[in-house]
């Protein structure tokens, strides 16, 4: 996991702060800064009351708890708190590093003017940005312009320091979050949350916890928190701006007025901006240095029916150079043929061909259902730009199937299927492109219906509800009126009441206990908020504290008072945030998995589709072929683009039936049971009967053994991601023998209802 890290702290200015190793120079005027460095007492410490100071007793815990003469540890006053593995980008007085196996092609720093190396800019990720384009940002960014910032293209983490005060921006998705937390009298900052929480020895948030199940997708209820106390994240469209020790959160993107709409704008040149935004992020992606493994493990040679990338593949190690999935859905194939058509030197490394490869998982355990998207994938991979490789695998590789695996900085639903994943992206290449992202950020969301009701446009609604009309098995009759109802009455429900009307939901316990197809969950997803899948397993304790979470959050002013655009917005920052731990959960040594549909500009340049544009049936696909066509893709297989809405469910069933005696010995004493969240004859009773084919929500079940996962791998956890202290480390949670801290009384204000108790 790669990771950058730095704080701000007031401490630093009155000299009590650990001197960074190799960074001891002077700044001119700066009290308690002397040739010393830090770690020796400044003339005005803390705990000096005769310099005016208001604490009269020093600070403890941190990088200030050894800088004292009656300190024990005074004698280790040299030593400072430093992330394990990293590499320093700049030292004091407020320092940055740079965590994990980052390329030396991924790490940029600016600084504006040798004589003031106080004014610098860091940039972490794929940049396509120049070193020019970077040093005529800092010093707008000097100056509080930051927008500009974001407008690269590539996925990236800016970190903009002047004199003091110090500007870390996320991204638009989510993607590349930012977190922050109290320390030191200041603030310390990170791209992960979990080596904060070592810092400050955090304990579990068990109410997070118990939102992330009960409304995944809900900002309301999640707020700005994280599974650590005390550790908080921005929001995405933010910034993080640190000024002596104070913070300040600020948003970058222009706010919409609400007096008067905006004008409609033109589709073509929308559709567009979307094809410039995604060409940019893959030509950024190509056009940075190539890569190859590491150290690659020795061939045991010839192997019957392998060839060397079989065995390369086996061996867990990525191809040298640039590829892409090719799964036959639109997304993936359009990234690949977009990659493999830019002029230059697309693929491999120089000498070794210029062809893309292309990887396709054929899961042999359910071979029906997946035909179609198949022969989509081997009719794209017949461009001879494209070098084409089927990963087959049968029953090792479902769902469930392997349960082992690291530990993510949070958790996500993707870590019953990362063995699965990690099979197939290992036979890819150092550079690696997916099409995560695609259907969140250019899909409609059901509930932008609601946003064209209350534009008056009422006539583009047709389409999508006769689209509907037509899933419906029976009673198809009556679709047209309960979308448009439900529309209706979403478009006339203000922010505050819709949320309390969530709430109030989650106290009475009604939570649907069916699984919905493509009309009901359009029905449900028109609303402001709801509960999600894993919400019927959870007691009654934990839906009412998240239900107290949406009625405190519902006397806050929201982001957008348009329910479809804050829905849509929701949805993809909790898909941009599972995406984080995927790429965690199935991390390949020496492989990069790129995601340009969450890239800042191509999120940017999809919110400016029209609505209209958006709601109808096949926008997406219909997107994306205008993006192949003006990149020179004009012939596509049958069938490309199609949508399907009903999600082939056997592997995960066949996954959990095999692996139906581990998942109950899993459940028979579980964390979060001990936590008060759910109650386990419920969940036991549902994983045997998803295992027999009864209708039971699998993704809600997906989320409950996932953080089920994560729980015990946080638990067995040993070490720390920090060092250099003067005394023990613990770590951010209690060790497994020490019982989780439950979910706080609350007053029962409905009866008992017996599906959730």
């Amino acid at each position: 996991m790669r990771w950058l890290v730095g704080w701000s702290s007031i401490a630093a200015s009155f000299g009590t702060a650990g001197r960074v190793s190799g960074q001891g120079g002077t700044r001119t005027g700066a009290p308690g800064y002397g040739s010393s460095g830090y770690g020796a007492p400044g003339p005005a410490a803390y705990g000096d009351p005769a310099h005016g100071h208001p604490y009269a007793d020093p600070p403890r815990g941190g990088i200030a708890d050894a800088a004292y003469a009656d300190d024990p540890a005074a004698q280790d006053a040299e030593r400072t708190v430093h992330p394990v593995g990293a590499q320093l980008l700049w030292g004091d007085p407020d320092p940055l590093w740079a965590v994990g196996d980052w390329r030396p092609d991924e790490i940029r720093t600016v600084t504006a003017d040798p004589a003031d190396p106080f004014t610098r800019l860091a940039v972490l990720g794929c940049c396509g940005a120049t070193d020019a384009e970077l040093r005529r940002a800092l010093y707008a960014a000097r100056g509080g312009a930051l927008r500009h910032l974001t407008q690269w293209s590539g996925s990236y983490t800016a970190v903009v320091q002047a004199g003091r005060r110090i500007t870390v921006l996320g991204d638009l998705a989510g993607a590349r979050p930012v977190f922050y937390t109290p320390w030191a009298g200041g603030t310390a900052y990170a791209t992960a949350a979990l080596p904060l929480a070592d810092l400050i020895e955090a304990q579990l948030d068990i109410g997070h916890l118990a939102a992330l199940l009960a409304c995944p997708d809900s900002p309301e209820a999640l707020g700005d928190g994280t599974p650590y106390a005390g550790v908080r994240r921005i929001p995405p469209g933010h910034t993080l701006i640190l000024r002596e020790g104070s913070r300040e959160i600020t948003g970058y993107e222009p706010v919409a007025s609400l007096a008067v709409a905006a004008p409609e704008a033109d589709p073509e040149r929308a559709v567009e901006g979307v094809r410039e935004a995604l060409v940019d992020a893959v030509r950024a992606r190509l056009t940075a240095p190539r890569h190859a493994p590491d150290t690659l493990a020795p061939d045991p040679g010839p192997v019957p029916g392998m060839g060397p990338a079989d065995r390369r593949a086996a061996r867990g190690a990525p191809a040298p150079g640039v590829g892409a999935d090719l799964s036959g859905g639109s997304a993936s194939a359009t990234l690949a043929l977009l990659a493999a058509g830019l002029p230059g030197a697309p693929g491999s490394l120089p000498g070794a061909g210029s062809r893309l490869l292309a990887v396709t998982f054929n899961d042999l355990a359910t071979p029906q259902g997946r035909e179609a998207e198949l022969e989509r994938a081997h009719a794209l991979a017949a461009d001879p730009r494209l070098h084409h490789v089927v990963v087959a695998a049968a029953a090792e590789a479902l769902p469930y199937a392997e349960l082992d695996g690291p530990l993510t900085d949070e958790p996500g639903p993707s870590l019953v299927s990362a063995a699965r994943e990690r099979r197939r992206l290992a036979a890819g290449s150092a550079d690696h492109f997916t099409g995560h992202g695609a259907r969140q950020v250019l899909d409609a969301h059901p509930a932008r219906m609601a946003d064209l009701l209350m534009d008056r446009r009422r006539r583009h609604l047709l389409r999508p509800v006769a689209a509907l009309a037509r899933t419906a098995p029976e009673g198809p009759l009556l679709v047209p009126f309960s979308v448009y109802s439900a529309a209706r009455r979403l478009a006339r429900t203000p922010y505050r009441a819709g949320i309390e009307a969530a709430a109030a939901r989650l106290r009475e316990g009604g939570v649907d206990t069916g699984v919905p197809g493509p009309v009901d969950a359009s029905l449900a997803a028109l609303t402001w908020a709801r509960p999600g899948p894993a919400a019927r397993w959870l007691t009654g304790e934990a839906l009412a504290e998240v239900s107290i979470r949406l009625g405190t959050a519902a006397g806050r002013p929201p982001l957008s008072l348009r329910p479809g655009e804050a829905r849509a917005r929701a949805v993809l920052a909790r898909h941009a945030a599972d995406h984080r731990v995927f790429e965690q959960a199935v991390e390949v040594r020496s492989q990069r998995l790129h995601a340009p549909f969450l890239d800042n500009q191509v999120v940017r340049a999809a919110r400016a589709l029209p609505e209209s544009l958006r709601v109808q049936p096949g926008a997406r696909a219909a997107i994306l072929r205008s993006v192949l066509a003006s990149a020179g893709v004009r012939e596509l297989p049958p069938g490309w683009g199609a949508t399907d809405r009903t999600p082939d469910e056997s592997a995960t069933r066949l996954g959990l039936r095999a692996a139906l005696p581990g998942l109950l010995a899993l459940f028979t004493a579980p964390l979060l049971a001990d936590a008060g969240l759910i109650d386990t004859r419920l969940v036991r009773q549902a994983l045997t009967d998803a295992a027999d084919g009864r209708a039971v929500p699998l993704d809600g079940l997906a989320e409950l053994v996932s953080m089920e996962l994560w729980l015990r791998r946080l638990l067995a956890r040993r070490g720390t991601c920090w060092t250099g202290t003067t005394t023990p480390r613990r770590r951010a949670v209690p060790r497994p023998d020490t019982p989780l801290g439950r979910l706080p009384a609350l007053p029962r204000l409905t009866p008992p209802n017996p599906t959730h108790h």
